[in-house]
C-alpha cells in the first residue's frame, strides 16, 4: 500500500478522533514523499504521540528527526536466524547497534521504543540481555515482536510475564495462523503495557492484530475500558479500506459486511424478540446498523421486517408473493439485495393493485432450429384466456402471445423495452422497463425476476393494468 500525505493525514485525524495513544505514521527512511507525509501528521497538533519506524542506523534516526516526530519504533533483529542470515553479523554486533542507536536517538530528544524483531524465535537469555542494555541506553519502552506469527496464547503469556518487569513492554503480533488478536490479549493479561494494532488488521502477509477485534474483545469480553471511541471503529475501517484500496472480508469480525447482517428466518425471528439472541454486541456500539438480507433461508418475518426498513407495506397475499420470488432467487444461489427487494416489492405491489389482468401460466419453447413459440394463460376480468404466439426470440414470442390474449380488451402499443441486471452475475435479478401507450396516453412499467421472459411479461401486464385504470 502506498498513501499520499493527504491520505495519511486523513487517517491520522480519524485515529485521533478514535482515541489511540500512539500513531506510527510511517518509516522516515523510505522516501522524500514518506517524510513529507510523516511531517504533515507530526505538525497537525494531534493528541496522540507521533512515531516513525526506524532501523538501528544513525541515518534512520536523522530522517526521523527531520520529520519532527515524538518517538521512534527502533526495530532490531534478535533471532539468530535474522542476525546471521539477514544482517550477517553476530549477537555482540547487534547489541552494539541497538545501544548506540538508542543513545543517539535519546540524546536528540526522541522517545525510543526498542523493538526485538523475531523475538518469538530468539534465544531467551539473549533477548533479556538485549532489553536490559536497551533500557540502560535510554529506551523508555520495549517491544516483543512475533514477526512471523508463530506464537500461541499460552506461550505468549509465559514469554511476556518474564519480560514485562524490565520496562513497559509492547506486544506486536502477526496473524499468519490467525492468532494475532488472541496472542495480543494473552500478552496484555500477562503484563504487557501496550499493544500494536492496525485498522482492519492490515500488515505484511496475513496482517497484524486487528484494532477493532482487540478493542471490542477487551471492552465486551473482559469488561476493560480502553478509552477508545468504539462508535468510530466502523467509520475508520471503511475510510482505511477506501484509501488503501484493500477490501474488508465480508465475514471479518466487527467491521465485515456480514458481522451484523442476518438472513435466516430463525435468526430474524429471534432478533425481533430480542437482538441479544443472535448478536453478542449491538451494531451501534461500533458505529454500524443492523441489516436484514434475504435469500433462500428467509421467512415471512424477514421479508416483513426488510420491507418495513425500506418503507413499504404489503398485505398477506402480497407478502406471500414477494417471499416466493425472494426464495426463487435464493434457490439460484443469490442473496437478495435492498435494490432487489425494492424492485420485487414494487413489481408485486403494482401487479396486485386493481389488476384486471393476471398471469396464470406461461410456456416458451426456443432453440437453434425451432421457431420461438409461447403459450400464455391469463385471467382477464376473472375470465380465463389462452393464446399462443411466435417471435424472433423467446421474449418476443411471449410478448406476442400476451398481445393476442389482451387484444380484444385494449389496443396497446409497446413503445420501448429496456433490461437491467440489478446486480452482477449470470444469476442476477433482472429488471425490465417498458413504455406502453394507449390512445395517446403513455406510461412506464417494470417487472423484476431472475427470469427475463417472466419479468418482461409481468412488466407489460403491469403497464396494461395501469393503462386500463386511467380515466380519460
Amino acid at each position: 500500500m502506498s498513501l499520499t500525505a493527504e491520505k495519511k493525514l486523513w487517517i491520522a485525524k480519524a485515529l485521533d478522533k478514535l482515541g489511540v495513544d500512539v500513531i506510527e505514521a510511517g518509516s522516515a527512511v523510505t522516501s522524500e514523499g514518506e517524510r513529507t507525509a510523516i511531517k504533515a501528521v507530526a505538525h497537525e497538533g494531534l493528541r496522540p504521540e507521533i512515531c516513525s519506524f526506524a532501523r538501528a542506523l544513525q541515518g534512520d534516526i536523522d530522517y526521523c528527526l527531520e520529520c519532527d516526530v515524538d518517538s521512534v519504533h527502533l526495530v532490531v533483529p534478535v533471532s539468530d536466524l535474522h542476525i546471521e542470515k539477514k544482517l550477517r553479523k553476530d549477537r555482540d554486533a547487534v547489541l552494539r547497534m541497538a545501544v548506540d542507536t538508542t543513545e543517539y536517538a535519546t540524546e536528540h530528544g526522541l522517545i525510543v521504543e526498542l523493538s526485538a524483531e523475531d523475538a518469538s524465535r530468539a534465544d531467551g537469555d539473549f533477548l533479556r540481555e538485549f532489553y536490559r542494555q536497551g533500557v540502560a541506553a535510554g529506551a523508555k519502552r520495549l517491544c516483543y515482536c512475533d514477526t512471523v506469527g508463530v506464537l500461541i496464547p499460552d506461550r505468549t503469556a509465559a514469554q511476556v510475564a518474564g519480560l514485562a518487569a524490565i520496562a513497559p513492554l509492547s506486544i506486536h503480533c502477526h496473524d499468519d495462523f490467525g492468532l494475532a488478536t488472541a496472542n495480543s490479549i494473552a500478552a496484555l493479561g500477562a503484563g504487557a503495557a501496550q499493544v500494536h494494532v492496525t485498522v482492519n488488521g492490515l500488515g505484511e502477509r496475513a496482517g497484524n492484530a486487528s484494532l477493532e477485534e482487540l478493542v471490542m474483545t477487551l471492552e465486551s469480553l473482559y469488561g476493560y475500558t480502553t478509552r477508545i471511541n468504539t462508535t468510530e471503529l466502523y467509520p475508520i475501517s471503511r475510510l482505511v479500506s477506501r484509501l488503501t484500496g484493500v477490501p474488508v472480508a465480508q465475514n471479518k469480525p466487527i467491521v465485515g459486511e456480514n458481522a451484523f447482517t442476518h438472513e435466516s428466518g430463525i435468526h430474524t425471528h429471534g432478533l425481533l424478540a430480542d437482538t441479544r439472541t443472535y448478536e453478542p454486541i449491538t451494531p451501534e456500539m461500533v458505529g454500524r446498523e443492523r441489516r436484514i438480507v434475504l435469500g433462500k433461508h428467509a421467512g415471512s418475518a424477514s421479508v416483513h421486517l426488510a420491507l418495513k426498513e425500506i418503507g413499504l407495506n404489503a398485505d398477506d397475499e402480497q407478502l406471500s408473493d414477494i417471499l416466493k420470488r425472494v426464495k426463487e432467487l435464493g434457490d439460484k444461489g443469490k442473496r437478495v439485495t435492498d435494490a432487489d427487494l425494492q424492485a420485487i416489492a414494487d413489481a408485486v405491489l403494482e401487479i396486485n393493485r386493481e389488476a384486471r389482468i393476471k398471469l396464470q401460466e406461461l410456456t416458451v419453447v426456443s432453440g437453434n432450429i425451432v421457431t420461438p413459440t409461447s403459450s400464455i394463460k391469463l385471467s382477464v376480468d376473472d375470465q380465463e384466456v389462452v393464446e399462443a404466439g411466435i417471435g424472433l426470440g423467446p421474449v418476443d414470442a411471449a410478448i406476442n402471445a400476451l398481445r393476442k390474449a389482451i387484444g380484444k380488451l385494449a389496443d396497446i402499443t409497446l413503445e420501448e423495452y429496456h433490461v437491467d441486471a440489478i446486480t452482477g452475475g449470470t444469476d442476477a435479478l433482472v429488471e425490465v422497463w417498458v413504455k406502453l401507450s394507449r390512445d395517446g396516453h403513455v406510461i412506464t412499467a417494470r417487472g423484476a425476476r431472475a427470469d427475463i421472459i417472466i419479468a418482461s411479461v409481468e412488466a407489460v401486464i403491469e403497464g396494461v393494468n395501469r393503462l386500463l385504470t386511467l380515466k380519460w
